[in-house]
């Protein structure tokens, strides 16, 4: 595979920044517009929400994903790291810091922009989510996405992330009790937006804890599976970004 060289540094953070806020913007807004538009009807509200949530996240990693690999999410940068780094591949660990304070900038500054684009105060979320069933959920979707990412990867399949990650997400809103953020920065950015894709500051933690597990269940079952998924650690999630060039 001939590889591209890598954007710098600032750029890639603005690409992660910025599409982690489009992403959160697409899953608050479009939950604001279903409860406008479906009062009543909680399942046709999800069905709109996860439709437009499904359809936005293809969108946003075919735009962002040639800069940063749109990860959009510091459970997917941490793994990044973590599979590749005795192989000298992935996302350095002196960048996943910063990748995951862009990405929770960005998801604050989505919510922020749903709750204008509708004329809805902000205000923190008072929807309690973290219940037993509700973790456990995180878990299973946070492990999935991460190996769903990891084995297209391994298996020279990169180039489809944007659709089978899209596909992944919108029927994870289905199959979980959570309605899989399966993200620690889409989980902060819904704090500030008190509507139907809310959550409560208290249950932020056990929900990030709980996609952190996720996300190392979901490492370990893709290098049980693939154990040289480290080698394709460059390519998560669009393939061939690192290059020789780091000022490209």
């Amino acid at each position: 595979m001939t590889r591209t060289a890598q954007p710098s540094l600032s750029r890639r953070l603005l690409a992660e920044s910025v599409g982690t806020a489009a992403l959160v913007a697409i899953v608050v807004g479009s939950g604001i517009a279903a409860q406008q538009l479906s009062p009543g009807d909680v399942g046709l509200q999800l069905l709109e929400n996860a439709l437009a949530t499904a359809f936005g996240l293809t969108v946003l990693i075919l735009v962002f994903g040639p800069v940063s690999g749109a990860h959009f999410n510091p459970v997917v940068s941490l793994v990044d790291w973590w599979v590749g780094r005795k192989r000298g591949r992935g996302l350095p660990l002196a960048e996943v810091g910063g990748y995951a304070a862009a990405q929770c900038a960005g998801g604050i500054l989505g919510a922020l922009l749903a709750n204008l684009m509708f004329e809805v105060p902000t205000a923190v979320s008072t929807t309690e989510r973290a219940s037993g069933a509700h973790l456990i959920a995180e878990v299973v979707a946070t492990a999935g996405l991460v190996t769903v990412i990891l084995a297209l990867a391994r298996t020279g399949r990169g180039v489809l992330a944007a659709p089978a990650v899209g596909a992944y997400i919108g029927a994870a809103y289905w199959f979980t009790s959570s309605t899989s953020f399966a993200n620690p920065a889409v989980t902060l950015g819904r704090v500030f937006s008190d509507t139907f894709a809310g959550i409560a500051p208290g249950s932020v933690a056990p929900f990030v804890a709980a996609q952190v597990v996720g996300g190392a269940l979901g490492a370990g079952l893709s290098l049980a599976l693939y154990p040289d998924a480290g080698e394709a650690a460059d390519d998560v999630v669009v393939p061939g970004l690192k290059g020789d060039d780091e000022n490209v």
